[in-house]
Formats: C-alpha cells, sequence, structure tokens
C-alpha cells in the first residue's frame, strides 16, 4: 500500500466510519437525563420550591391548638389555707382568619409565581446538561479522530525515516535529510502524547455527565430545524428560551411581594374559639371533707373550674417602628432588581443566539475549506513525492507537506465538532433542546406539574413522603480512560 493511501485510510477512519456496535448520541442524552446529578438535584429543588405553595396557604387557614399541664406546690405562704397544692390544667383555642390585608392571598399569589419559574429555570438546566453532553460527546469523537491521525502520522514519518536513512547509506541523501526526518517523527510523537492526553480528559468529562464509559460513538444525527437567520433565531429565542421566561416569572413574584408587603399597615380580623379546664386535685380547700360546714368559713370551694369563650378579634396596627415603611421599601428595590435582570438576561440570550448562530455558519464554511484543503494537500503530498524521486524536492519539502495534510485534516474533524455542538447550542438559546424537544425514547420524562398538583392543596399536617433516595448514579467504578484506539489497517 502506498504512503498516500496509507493516508486517505486514515481520513476515512477517523472522520467517515460508523462502527457497527456504538453508543448513540440519543443514549448518552438518556443516560445523562436518568442518572445525571445535577438534573436530579435540579428535581429535587423544584419539589422544595413546590411547597412553597401550600406553606403559604397555611397562613390563610384554620389554626387550633392545645395544652396541658400539671403544677406541685411545695412552698406557699402560711396564712393561704385555700391555695391548692397542685393543679392540672387543659386548654384549647382555634383561630379563623377572616382578612388580613392581602398578605396571604398575595403571598401564595408569588408563591405560584415562583413555582412557574422554577419550572423554566429545570427546563433550562435540561437544555444546559444536553448542551454539555452534546460537548463532550463530539470531544470524544474529535480527539479520537485526532489521536488516529497523529498515530498515521507518526507511521509515515517512521516510515520517511527508514526510506532516508536507507537512502543515506547509498549516499543519495545526506545527514541533514536523516535528521530532518528523525526531528519531524519525534515531534510527531509528542503531539501524539498530548492528543491521547486530550482522549482521556474529553473522555473522563464525558464520564462525569453521562456516568457511563463511552463506547464506540456513532456519529450524531443531523440537527433538525436550524434558523436561516439570525434575526429568526433571536426572535424565537426571546419567546421561547426557559431562562428567560424564568426571569420575567420572578419580577411578576417580586410585584406580589410589594402587595404583601403593603398588607402590613392594613387591618386583620379572625374569628376564635377558647377554652380552659382545672382540676386541683382536692387541694384548694384543705378542710376535712367530712366535718360539718362552718359558716365563718364559708362554702366549700369547688376542686374544678372551666371556661369558654368565643369572638371576633380586630388588629389594627397604628405604629409599628417604621419596619412596614422598610420592608414595603426593599420590596420594591428588589421588584427593581428583578426588571434589571429581566433586561440583562434578554441581552444575554441575544448575544448568546447571535454568537451561536455565527459560530455555526462560521465551522459550516470551515468544513468546506477543510474538505477542499484535505484533499489539496493530500494532492500536493503526492506531487512532491513524485518530485523528490527525480530530485526536484527535498526531504523537508515532503515534511512539510505531510505537516500541511496533518493540519487540515485536524482542522476539519475539529470543525465537524464546533458545527455540531454550536448548532445544539443554538437550538438551547431558542428553548428547542429540552427533554421534550430531543422525543427520548428511555421511559416516561420528568414533569414537575405533576409533584405540584400533588401538594399545593395539602393541609393535613402529619402526612410527608418517604426519605429520598440518591437518584443519580456514581462513577467511582468505572475504570480510569487509556487512549488506545484500533491500529490502522497495514
Amino acid at each position: 500500500m502506498s504512503k498516500r493511501s496509507l493516508l486517505l485510510g486514515a481520513i476515512a477512519l477517523a472522520t467517515l466510519s460508523t462502527p457497527a456496535h456504538a453508543d448513540t448520541l440519543r443514549e448518552a442524552f438518556i443516560a445523562a437525563y436518568k442518572t445525571n446529578p445535577t438534573l436530579s438535584g435540579a428535581q429535587a429543588g423544584q419539589r422544595a420550591e413546590d411547597e412553597n405553595v401550600p406553606i403559604a396557604k397555611a397562613d390563610g387557614r384554620p389554626n387550633a391548638g392545645s395544652q396541658f399541664g400539671f403544677q406541685e406546690d411545695f412552698l406557699r405562704n402560711a396564712i393561704s389555707f385555700t391555695a391548692p397544692l397542685r393543679r392540672v390544667t387543659a386548654s384549647g383555642d382555634l383561630s379563623v382568619p377572616v382578612y388580613s390585608g392581602g398578605r396571604v392571598k398575595n403571598a401564595v399569589r408569588a408563591a405560584k409565581t415562583r413555582v412557574a419559574a422554577g419550572q423554566y429555570d429545570l427546563r433550562g438546566t435540561e437544555a444546559s446538561l444536553f448542551s454539555n453532553v452534546v460537548a463532550a460527546y463530539m470531544d470524544v469523537m474529535r480527539d479520537e479522530a485526532v489521536v488516529r491521525l497523529n498515530r498515521a502520522n507518526v507511521g509515515v514519518l517512521a516510515v520517511n525515516l527508514e526510506a532516508t536513512s536507507d537512502r543515506f547509506e547509498i549516499g543519495d541523501l545526506t545527514r541533514t535529510d536523516v535528521a530532518q526526518s528523525e526531528s519531524r517523527l519525534e515531534v510527531a510523537k509528542g503531539e501524539l502524547e498530548t492528543a491521547r492526553a486530550n482522549l482521556i480528559t474529553s473522555k473522563e468529562n464525558y464520564i462525569a455527565l453521562v456516568g457511563q464509559v463511552p463506547g464506540e460513538l456513532q456519529p450524531p444525527p443531523p440537527l433538525p430545524n436550524l434558523p436561516k437567520a439570525p434575526d429568526e433565531a433571536v426572535n424565537i429565542a426571546l419567546q421561547f428560551n426557559p431562562d428567560l421566561l424564568a426571569a420575567k416569572e420572578r419580577s411578576v413574584a417580586t410585584e406580589f411581594d410589594v402587595k404583601r408587603a403593603r398588607g402590613a399597615v392594613k387591618p386583620t380580623v379572625e374569628a376564635y374559639v377558647q377554652g380552659t379546664y382545672i382540676n386541683f386535685l382536692n387541694t384548694l380547700d384543705r378542710r376535712d371533707p367530712d366535718s360539718p360546714p362552718d359558716p365563718r368559713l364559708g362554702p366549700r370551694a369547688s376542686q374544678e373550674q372551666s371556661n369558654a369563650e368565643a369572638g371576633v378579634r380586630l388588629t389594627i396596627p397604628i405604629y409599628q417602628g417604621g419596619r412596614p415603611a422598610a420592608q414595603i421599601r426593599q420590596a420594591q428595590a428588589r421588584s427593581g432588581q428583578a426588571y434589571e435582570q429581566v433586561i440583562a438576561t434578554e441581552r444575554n440570550i441575544i448575544a448568546q443566539t447571535r454568537a451561536a448562530y455565527s459560530s455555526w455558519r462560521a465551522s459550516e464554511r470551515v468544513i468546506q475549506s477543510s474538505e477542499r484543503a484535505v484533499a489539496a494537500s493530500a494532492l500536493s503530498l503526492e506531487g512532491v513525492r513524485a518530485e523528490n524521486s527525480v530530485g526536484n524536492r527535498t526531504i523537508l519539502d515532503i515534511l512539510n507537506a505531510e505537516q500541511e495534510l496533518l493540519n487540515a485534516q485536524v482542522q476539519l474533524v475539529t470543525a465537524r465538532r464546533n458545527s455540531y455542538v454550536a448548532g445544539f447550542t443554538l437550538l438551547a438559546a431558542m428553548g428547542r433542546a429540552e427533554a421534550r424537544d430531543l422525543g427520548l425514547d428511555g421511559g416516561p420524562l420528568y414533569d414537575p406539574q405533576v409533584n405540584y398538583d400533588r401538594v399545593k392543596n395539602q393541609f393535613y399536617d402529619f402526612q410527608s413522603d418517604p426519605n429520598p433516595e440518591p437518584i443519580a448514579t456514581r462513577t467511582v467504578d468505572t475504570p480510569a480512560q487509556t487512549a488506545d484506539v484500533e491500529p490502522l489497517p497495514k
């Protein structure tokens, strides 16, 4: 096999091959969706956010309580003949809020709005995770290709050095030619080791995100619904980007916070019922119960007391030391901050979308140029070798041509990686890179609305969920990665 055929075979192996049994990008998505701790932690955080709604509603619901006590008097005044020695008490009360100045209503509205914001945040977490998975997936594919290309380059340079040494032995070349070939081979070996290290890093990043060791990765499918112009992408992003939608919801929630703070200076009304029972355990009157009545001491004291009452309580704040005004101003300032955060998020989304679109389009053009560069470099190398055989080119010319071909090959696989990652990043910025958009078929998708509907109207004090167990998988048992790649055909 000629050297040119060997190099072209390396290109095909590195950039175009499709293994028969390989991991797919869809499988990586499903594994990350099921086992990634960042996503499962965000889902748990959203469940915690859901509970703020029933917590806020609790302030507007009836409140009932009871107290029980036992008291023993060890010392008492010597002239207190009728003071009890001990007593048992029981009391209970029930209060029902009637009007709270709008505080409960607006607290519930704010909590519901923040739940909606959290659900958008969860969508954003999904998109960010999938974007990172795409980058890690493509990094492994790119670095495997780069390792193969560098290994092929080392093999070709080793053949060159052997041929140069043979020609030196017969006096056809000089020691300088041999030294140049040897130097270029050693540099290529160093570049191969760097490529190996990069591949190991990419594999470990993949494991950290996906939770499993990458196998032979298949080329990813084409990205759907990419926009034709940056303005189209921006318009879609401004409507559907989850981070921007979450910021808007939080801005609305702060408006309810202001209304809630204003309720602190308004009257409150509550209805109440309360009662008390006391039993002195026959220690209230120390006279012998069998002794005849003594008019001078009066009637015997009752050993039990009880009372009950019901009513309506109106509370009118008059002066609270300036606290309500400060809380209102604080809520207004935070509302202003939320408004600015919406604009800041909008700016970032616009910039991110335009940059991703530009990177994607540029990478597409780089791919076209690199493909032509690879073809031209391969043809140039073949011509330089032919011209060297008749004495018109030096060994250094061959080495330079080989290096140009390698650079073009690496640029091609890098551009393909950059194009796919930039395209997926663009979809994520447009709000189209979440689990529901990717059509994952690894089981039912997590729906945060299910848990919210389950807990939003809960009012029972003694109901709770089982203690949580970890959902994400650990990677401590995965083997340390290596950069071993299938050898090139001989």
